[in-house]
């Protein structure tokens, strides 16, 4: 079972956010994390090929500070990492965002690919459903229950009035949501040992 975790690079959201003279964020002082509903999907991603077997890809689209998140992800027991370098002026942009991510992932072996349902800071929400329509893959939104099996999945999601089940065959995309599962922090041995791993880096 190879997974796909597409991140976010965020602002803590405990950061007091000012902005600069030139009109964008003042940098100064923020720290950044990985956005807080890829974790969902990241950890997902670690329990399905803990399971199963297979490897956790992370893939970020972002400046040199991103790199620190892909660390991070490392560190809480992701196999490799993709750094695709830029998105500076891409803030909000959902769909130049999903072209590039798909540009990346294209060509990588997966089963299955996870994203958080939104990203903290746009809130936009549609990055996810965009990748899996420009890959052609099936998708599942919103999940906060998942069963996946050899050849489909079987996902959960809260609805207006109830729930939804969803089935799918693989590959696919879900997007994440709280609930589906409860995050790891990184140990020290994961963290020493994302010192070592390698970070692919691509434009």
């Amino acid at each position: 079972m190879n997974c796909i975790v597409c991140v976010a690079c965020v602002p803590d959201t405990a950061s007091v956010i000012k902005i600069g003279p030139d009109g964008a964020i003042d940098e100064t002082g923020i720290k950044w994390i990985v956005s807080p509903y890829d974790e969902y999907a990241l950890e997902e991603a670690l329990q399905l090929t803990e399971a199963k077997g297979g490897e956790v890809t992370v893939v970020t689209y972002g400046p040199d500070r991103a790199e620190a998140v892909l660390r991070d992800c490392l560190a809480r027991g992701a196999h490799k990492a993709i750094h695709i370098a830029g998105g500076e002026g891409t803030l909000g942009d959902s769909f130049t965002i999903a072209k590039v991510l798909a540009g990346a992932i294209k060509d990588q072996p997966y089963d299955l690919i996870l994203t958080g349902f939104k990203g903290v800071g746009t809130d936009s929400g549609q990055v996810g459903q965009m990748l899996a329509e420009i890959l052609d893959i099936p998708h599942v939104g919103n999940v906060t229950t998942l069963e996946v099996g050899d050849n489909s999945l079987v996902a959960g999601r809260e609805v207006e009035g109830g729930r939804e089940t969803v089935e799918c065959p693989l590959p696919a995309l879900v997007t994440c949501q709280k609930g589906l599962n409860e995050p790891r922090y990184a140990a020290l041995k994961g963290i020493m040992a994302a010192k070592r791993k390698p970070v692919e880096k691509t434009e």
